[in-house]
């Protein structure tokens, strides 16, 4: 009652102010011709109108009358337009378009390996029995010509006592070769060659072969024990050599455009804190994983020995989880700060000042994405100027003048494209496949699971690009083997995907047909959790909790219904 009664006095007050200034009204706000005057514009800012005679709030100069009949001067409908204290008080700031280099840095995880070139397999060169085993452990560190192991055989035995026969007859041409046809068996059967010349002086001919190593290294499989018998072909012992180690991790897609080998990579693992290993890579697999729509990628790093007895030889351990960070950087192309693009419909659009508080948004055209800029392919010109900071407001405020308007909607109006459409329910059915294979507690189908859930976030980041950033950060360390892993490992992809599918559903109601559920104990479940909610998306009813499966099945809420 209150608001009516003052409406009513704000009305009052506009209607005698109406009649007093007709009364006083001169010649200039109602022409002799007796036309009427439809609103005032300015000449300079033909956005800018007005009900009554004034000045234009950009440029200070008297508008200028439209009458009935007339035609005003064009006016761009897209335009938004603040005052000098509209552009303060929204905190509008523009950069201009320039061209530079596009650094973009590509974040991975990997494992420390081992050097498959340097990589060594004993195996037994004949039947016989392990008597002696002097390697007894996995991790001793061996030379070269160090004996592992030795190999009692029958047929050794024969080939010596034949060796030892041929070599002590007087010499011929026959004889030679007969001799050189048994040294070269001798050699195959795995004798050394200093071992074999020393048969000929031996009165009493060994027993055993001695089974060396063949380069320096770690023995990292041992496979059999004194007393064992073996058969020829069967593998005794691998070495690897640790002075070199490979950092080997998957890069998708999207990243292979942007990385060439020699690129450098900051390599830094938890083994080692504050260390950041460098190195360049060295390889990029041609071949391309179907499943997860990446490519293995390899680094060759050092690893020197320690010093320090009390720990192990090399620096970085066999099998190690580590991460690496790569710089890229571009040709100069035209660039626009990535906080000036808006993406209303999935389509990427940005503000360009015209004057000084006028503002035209103009859909473009980007390419690839740097740290902090877009790469501009069509829509802009060098030097124009786009709008940094407060463009969010100026698309509201280009909302509420035009609601009508059907070319540049705002968030609320979005639309998916089919494409966007497909690989949105393509991600939510992976992801809910996942949360099942863990409600389910099937550990066994987790990686096939997840190589499907990481594929599917490719495609995704591909059709609505940096709105999806959370989940593809996320994807990229989906792994576990066992199955409180694998949870700890899902839970912020989970949580990333119910924000995405509640934005989604914000936007366009219609879509997507998913459930967002929430269970408020995930951390009893999930030690470490970054927070105590963990939600996730389902396809279908009933709640099936992949943070407690069997124990809590139906624990859980359903969220932004």
């Amino acid at each position: 009652m209150k608001k009516l009664l003052i409406l009513f006095l704000i009305l009052a007050a506009a209607a005698s102010g109406w009649w007093l200034g007709r009364a006083g009204r001169t010649e200039t706000a109602a022409p002799a011709s007796g036309r009427k005057v439809l609103y005032y514009q300015s000449s300079m800012h033909p956005w800018i109108k007005s009900d009554k005679p004034g000045r234009c709030t950009i440029c200070g100069m008297e508008l200028s009358p439209v009458y009935e009949g007339g035609k005003g001067l064009d006016t761009d409908a897209s335009l938004v337009t603040l005052s000098k204290s509209g552009v303060s008080a929204a905190g509008v700031e523009t950069v201009p378009v320039t061209r530079q280099q596009i650094r973009r840095t590509i974040r991975v995880a990997g494992m420390i390996d081992d050097d498959d070139t340097a990589h060594r397999r004993i195996s037994a060169t004949v039947d016989g029995r392990i008597e002696k085993l002097f390697v007894n452990f996995l991790g001793a560190e061996v030379k070269a010509g160090e004996s592992l192991a030795t190999l009692y055989s029958p047929m050794l035995r024969t080939a010596f006592s034949e060796f030892q026969a041929v070599s002590q007859q007087p010499p011929s041409p026959q004889g030679e070769r007969l001799l050189a046809g048994v040294r070269e068996r001798l050699l195959r059967l795995g004798m050394a060659p200093a071992d074999i010349d020393a048969l000929r002086n031996k009165s009493a001919l060994p027993s055993e072969l001695q089974i060396l190593a063949p380069a320096s290294g770690t023995v990292v499989k041992r496979n059999v024990y004194p007393g064992q018998y073996v058969k020829e072909g069967e593998a005794l012992f691998e070495i690897s050599d640790f002075s070199k180690m490979w950092f080997v991790f998957d890069a998708y897609e999207r990243d292979l455009a942007h990385i060439r080998t020699g690129d450098p990579v900051e390599i830094s693992t938890q083994s080692l804190p504050g260390r950041i290993i460098r190195a360049p890579i060295t390889f990029i697999d041609p071949t391309l994983n179907e499943a997860t729509r990446s490519a293995k990628i390899r680094v060759v790093v050092d690893n020197p020995a320690q010093n320090d007895p009390r720990k192990h030889r090399h620096e970085l351990l066999h099998k190690l989880y580590a991460e690496g960070r790569i710089q890229t950087t571009s040709e100069p192309v035209l660039t626009v700060p990535r906080q000036a693009v808006l993406w209303p419909r999935g389509v990427p659009v940005v503000y360009v000042e015209k004057e000084k508080g006028a503002y035209r948004p103009r859909e473009i055209r980007v390419g690839q994405a740097g740290d902090d800029v877009w790469e501009v392919l069509d829509g802009l010109r060098e030097g124009e100027k786009v709008v940094t900071s407060g463009n969010l407001l100026l698309d509201s405020q280009s909302q509420i003048e035009r609601p009508s308007e059907t070319t540049m909607p705002s968030a609320p109006a979005m639309l998916l494209t089919n494409a966007q459409q497909t690989a949105a329910e393509a991600f939510f059915a992976a992801e809910s496949v996942a949360a099942e294979v863990l409600a389910a507690e099937k550990i066994a189908d987790w990686t096939q699971a997840a190589d499907k859930l990481r594929a599917s976030t490719e495609a995704l980041g591909t059709e609505f690009g940096v709105t999806v950033e959370p989940i593809r950060k996320a994807a990229q360390f989906l792994a576990g083997a066992d199955l409180k892993a694998a949870r700890a490992a899902f839970f912020p992809l989970a949580d990333a995907a119910a924000d995405f599918a509640l934005h989604l559903r914000s936007l366009h109601p219609a879509f997507p047909k998913v459930h967002v559920f929430e269970c408020g104990m995930a951390r009893d479940a999930v030690p470490g959790a970054p927070s105590e909610e963990g939600r996730w998306v389902q396809l279908t009813t009933p709640i099936r909790n992949p943070w407690f499966g069997s124990k809590m099945l139906a624990c859980g809420t359903e969220v932004g219904l």
